[in-house]
């Protein structure tokens, strides 16, 4: 039998908690992780545990633990660009990094996903869909063909993109939202909840409604675009 590979998720959020999920999903599947525990920079969960995982302590401490694997699982709407700050301060190795895929999630033999990356329940990639590092797939997502999804970005649960849709990096793109097939999400850009987006999104731009259209600028979106 494999040995069992420790595995440490950063952020004891909702995210979190649902890729501790399909750890423990992919393990009953006959996967072999160790879950760990969870990383938080909110000194009120240090200590404590969730769902049964302890929290260890902050980010700091993932240098007392070089031997592990870790997913960072963060990224609120409010605040979607903290998980490509937090992997930029850790500077780890690709390899340290696992790629976690809901043994419910159907991703097809050509598709192909970064270090990092968290695919949730019920998640669809059809054909030639290429997602990047580090990128969240939240529940009931569904990425057709020849899709492309840049570092970081967030896909909120029930999003539904058509063929040759590319989401920029670290753009976060809300629950429910459709796609219509060959547009554009620019880096940085925040589509909101239930949107139905027509034409381009450039960086850097909130977009919403039926169809969507820009509201403002997205915050910190100069320099997710410069990234």
């Amino acid at each position: 039998m494999a040995a069992a590979r420790e595995l440490v998720i950063i952020g004891a959020g909702g995210f979190g908690r649902e890729t501790a999920e399909a750890v423990r999903a992919l393990n009953d599947y006959g996967a072999h992780w160790k879950l760990g525990g969870y990383l938080d920079d909110d000194p009120a969960r240090h200590g404590t545990a969730i769902d049964g995982s302890p929290v260890l302590g902050s980010t700091d401490e993932l240098g007392n633990l070089t031997d592990v694997s870790v997913v960072v699982c963060t990224g609120r709407p409010d605040n979607y660009f903290s998980r490509r700050r937090i992997v930029e301060r850790l500077a780890l190795p690709p390899e340290r990094y696992a790629t976690i895929v809901h043994p419910s999630a159907s991703v097809s033999a050509t598709s192909r996903l970064g270090p990092g990356t968290v695919l949730l329940a019920q998640t669809v990639l059809t054909a030639t869909v290429t997602v990047g590092s580090h990128v969240a797939v939240m529940p009931h997502v569904t990425l057709t063909h020849d899709d492309v999804i840049d570092d970081f970005a967030t896909i909120a649960s029930g999003v539904c993109l058509g063929g040759n849709v590319h989401v920029g990096r670290s753009a976060y793109v809300g629950a429910g939202a459709l796609v219509r097939e060959e547009r554009s999400i620019g880096a940085g850009a925040l589509v909101g909840m239930g949107a139905v987006v027509t034409r381009d999104i450039p960086a850097g731009e909130v977009w919403a409604g039926v169809p969507a259209r820009r509201l403002r600028s997205a915050p910190s979106a100069s320099s997710a675009a410069a990234g």
